[in-house]
């Protein structure tokens, strides 16, 4: 498991590509992309069909992603139950795992148990769910992944409310004197990448917007130098 704390504290957004926008018949290929390129982290979507209406890939293909990777692999648990899954997908590779504040009846106990399997510990949280939900947990997060569309599917429409969150989150995080960062999931692209980093958002997910473009090397390039 590659160390994450190398990517953190960075002055340039942390840009971490999709998986799930990947062609899969070619998976080892856009993943050895992806290590050429300037991303940072390799965002990993897990969905099981019960949490989220998709069923997306899980351990076997956590792997052999992570066999091929040389970038941290940040893995996003759309799944119910996760604290079930949380040492399996560290021991496939994860360096950061995210589970769903929605999924969670004991957040503090999950977030954790993240920490313990030497992970850093995120929460996800749907664009109906209102940040200061987090007030009392956000000393206990290492990042806070806004979904900026529903979850369960790629290439939706970005959903601008998401910009106001941001900023009330970053006013939470800044109230509690707390070192989370703020992650951005769904529908990023150039045009609101810098008003996302503007707002006070840290790391932005990109799943079609690189994977779909003419160049997704030079597309990962261009959001990294949003700063």
């Amino acid at each position: 498991m590659l160390n994450i704390d190398l990517y953190l504290g960075m002055n340039s957004p942390i840009i971490a590509p999709s998986i799930l926008a990947a062609d899969f018949a070619n998976l080892q290929r856009d993943v050895e992309m992806l290590n050429e390129s300037q991303a940072d982290w390799i965002h990993v979507d897990i969905m099981d069909g019960v949490f989220v209406p998709n069923i997306s890939f899980g351990l076997p293909v956590c792997a052999a992603i992570n066999k091929h990777a040389t970038k941290p692999l940040d893995v996003h648990l759309m799944i119910e139950k996760p604290e079930k899954y949380l040492s399996a997908f560290r021991d496939e590779g994860a360096a950061c795992i995210s589970v769903h504040y929605e999924a969670c009846n004991h957040l503090h106990r999950t977030l954790q148990e993240i920490k313990a399997l030497d992970c850093k510990a995120g929460v996800a949280i749907n664009p109906h769910t209102n940040v200061e939900l987090l007030e009392d947990t956000i000393n206990d997060i290492d990042f806070v992944c806004i979904m900026s569309v529903n979850p369960g599917f790629g290439g939706q429409t970005f959903i601008e409310n998401t910009y106001k969150k941001v900023r009330q989150l970053k006013e939470i995080i800044t109230a509690n004197d707390a070192a989370t960062q703020i992650e951005i999931d769904g529908g990023v692209n150039i045009n609101n990448a810098p008003l996302l980093m503007e707002a006070g958002a840290d790391i932005l997910v990109a799943g079609s917007f690189v994977f779909k473009s003419a160049e997704p090397i030079k597309t990962i390039a261009d959001l990294k130098a949003i700063g």
